[in-house]
């Protein structure tokens, strides 16, 4: 065993001296890479070892349209060799390089709806959604009942593609989660639109026949809209009922005389003015009174004063008095009534007057 030490750190001190003299290879790297690809070396970004007796040194590539690329120079030496060569250089990206996005194959590529008319779109080779199906036999009675029942084509949907698209109808936007089921007043399979499918889906699928609805569309039996065959009419909705207004109806009515605002009276002067004049009016209706008063006294004086019969001359003065009394009465009633009037609209502006 001792005679394998020292061959042991003998390798060791070689491998150390292949790293050193791969390191110190960078102007030789830089040179190659100048001769080779005829570009120019950018800032030197390190060196690493690949495998026993070859390293990389990497250079930042300064070419328009590759920002964050570098250029890598592989340099190699064997065992106890004195200087290194290079093997070849290369364009790679860095971790900051912008690449391109990755490739997608375009059976991948083509999503639901980008089919459009005239595009042929086969199925994949060896789709699993699709199984042999029945052959036609040539004989016409089998081949009609074959037909009838679904058959006499060379594929039919696998039960795995039956679950797959069962899945799929499911859980899109006509299945028993969709916000339109949830808030429905029933189900899919209880309304008279629904038209069942054949197969084995029948039992969880049809097609909606309503054109104001889901109209050809694929529902789930649980799903379900306002526009369901058991909707009835709301009975008792709408405005209440009343009483027909004519708008042609004329009702004619008396008005009283308008009586003067307050901001007539905008002054105490004229508050003063308007008392005045009142005042004026009650005085002639106590005139008035007090003439009325001193014509019955003359009458009967001038009676007492006769010596005819008092109680024939009584009587003509009571019969003219009494003719005389209408005569004043109206004589003195606009008076009487424009006085009230002025009374009851001077009272309420002394008050607002009066500090």
């Amino acid at each position: 065993m001792n005679l394998l030490d020292p061959p042991a750190a003998t390798d060791a001190v070689a491998e150390g001296d292949l790293r050193a003299l791969l390191l110190g290879a960078s102007d030789l790297a830089r040179t190659a890479l100048i001769d080779s690809e005829d570009a120019e070396a950018g800032e030197h970004l390190g060196f690493e070892m690949v495998g026993d007796t070859a390293g990389i040194h990497r250079f930042a590539a300064e070419l328009n349209g590759y920002r964050g690329w570098q250029w890598a120079v592989v340099v190699a030496a064997v065992a106890g060799a004195d200087v290194a060569t290079v093997s070849e250089t290369a364009l790679l990206p860095g971790p900051d390089a912008i690449l391109a996005p990755e490739w997608v194959p375009w059976k991948d590529r083509v999503r639901p709806g980008d089919l459009s008319p005239g595009d042929l779109l086969p199925p994949h080779q060896d789709d699993p959604r699709l199984e042999p199906g029945y052959v036609a036999t040539g004989d016409p009675e089998i081949d009609d009942v074959a037909l009838e029942l679904g058959l006499g084509r060379p594929v039919v949907m696998s039960r795995e593609g039956r679950l797959d698209t069962a899945e799929r109808w499911g859980s899109g936007d006509f299945g028993p989660d969709a916000d339109m089921a949830k808030a429905a007043p029933g189900h899919c399979i209880t309304c008279g639109f629904f038209l069942s499918l054949a197969g084995s889906l029948r039992a969880a699928f049809g097609v909606c026949g309503n054109e104001m609805a889901a109209d050809g569309r694929v529902v789930h039996v649980q799903y379900g809209c306002g526009a369901h065959s058991r909707v009835r009419p709301t009975v008792g909705a709408g405005s209440p009922v009343g009483e027909p207004f004519d708008d042609n109806a004329i009702d004619a009515l008396r008005l009283p005389p308008p009586l003067p605002f307050e901001s007539d009276f905008a002054s105490t002067d004229a508050a003063e003015v308007i008392v005045a004049e009142a005042a004026d009016v009650v005085a002639d209706e106590v005139v008035a009174e007090a003439a009325v008063a001193d014509a019955a006294d003359e009458v009967v004086a001038e009676a007492e004063a006769e010596a005819e019969p008092v109680t024939v001359d009584v009587a003509v003065s009571v019969v003219e008095v009494e003719a005389l009394e209408p005569v004043v009465a109206e004589a003195t009633e606009p008076v009487v009534a424009e006085a009230a009037v002025v009374e009851s609209v001077v009272e309420p502006a002394e008050s607002e007057s009066t500090p």
